[in-house]
């Protein structure tokens, strides 16, 4: 009876305290824009949202505790624009910011790629100059086995989600989708849309770590032609950049080195991998999140 208990208890306890960990490692403030606003929450508004309209809608709504920035320190939140650049089976959706009249700022890019007829793929990137690099978020499934000749023993695996199921994706690549691209701007918004104040962040942050559960940081970049249709369309602004850079000065602008996995198929079969070595920045505090290993499989249907 105690085995038979162990066995139904214990991957749904490795499942708990896998994302217990990844939450407290994420619970000191770095001081740069990106604190301000949740790569995991968006992801969980975009699987919600009817349409790239509708995601800018729920992404601008204060009740939705995703949007927290700034950028332009007017004491107001900031609208973001959402922008979708599509080349045959892959979009590129901006998320992006208004910052005064002659600068804007993207805050993140989600990449999808269709992968099959009833698959897609994608991943959110936050920008370098809002979080002090580029940060990589992919929804996921825990799945945990219990194995061991000598006892049991609790293996944990991320599953890469289809997201075909998504609402918006099906929208995107149903015949005929007219391409989203937000018509406001700097000092023109949608009249239901009222500015409010900025949250602290020991307010923010307990708001936003719910979303985390089902998404995580990774470091291998797998949806490389969305990122090539995204790359020439990259807005950044300079008020932004500045900010940014100063902060990971005084952060001490070092910490753990982290690299990015680009992985590329050719017309004839063979494939590449490029890798990129990028450092994180320190917390107020000083400390550096610990790195953690996991296996990632791709789950299909």
């Amino acid at each position: 009876m105690k085995r038979k208990f162990c066995s139904r208890i214990l991957p749904f306890l490795a499942a708990w305290l896998f994302a217990f960990s990844a939450n407290a490692q994420e619970a000191d403030s770095t001081g740069l824009p990106g604190d301000n606003f949740s790569l995991e929450g968006a992801l969980e508004l975009f699987k919600k949202a009817e349409s790239p309209e509708d995601f800018e809608k729920l992404l601008n709504a204060e009740d939705n505790s995703v949007n927290n920035l700034d950028l332009n320190d007017d004491n107001e939140i900031d609208y973001i624009r959402v922008v979708d650049n599509m080349d045959a089976e892959v979009h590129a959706v901006i998320l992006q910011v208004p910052v005064s009249e002659t600068e804007s700022q993207d805050i993140a890019v989600i990449e999808i790629e269709k992968t099959g007829d009833e698959e897609a793929t994608l991943q959110i990137l936050g920008d370098e100059d809002v979080f002090g690099e580029q940060k990589i978020v992919e929804p996921y499934e825990v799945e945990a086995n219990e194995n061991g000749k000598n006892g049991p023993h609790v293996t944990v695996e991320r599953i890469v989600v289809n997201v075909w199921g998504w609402p918006t994706v099906r929208f995107v690549y149903r015949p005929g989708y007219r391409v989203w691209v937000s018509p406001w701007r700097w000092r023109y918004y949608p009249v239901w849309w009222r500015p409010f104040r900025p949250h602290p962040w020991h307010v923010f942050h307990p708001r936003v770590v719910v979303f985390h559960p089902h998404y995580h940081v990774v470091t291998t970049h797998r949806v490389v032609h969305a990122h090539r249709v995204y790359a020439p369309h990259r807005t950044t602004s300079k008020t932004v950049h500045t900010r940014t850079t100063v902060v990971k000065g005084r952060n001490g602008g070092v910490g753990v080195k982290k690299t990015t996995t680009t992985t590329t198929k050719h017309k004839n079969g063979n494939v590449t991998q490029k890798k990129t070595t990028t450092k994180a920045g320190k917390g107020k505090n000083g400390n550096v999140g610990a790195t953690r290993k996991t296996t990632t499989k791709k789950r299909r249907g």
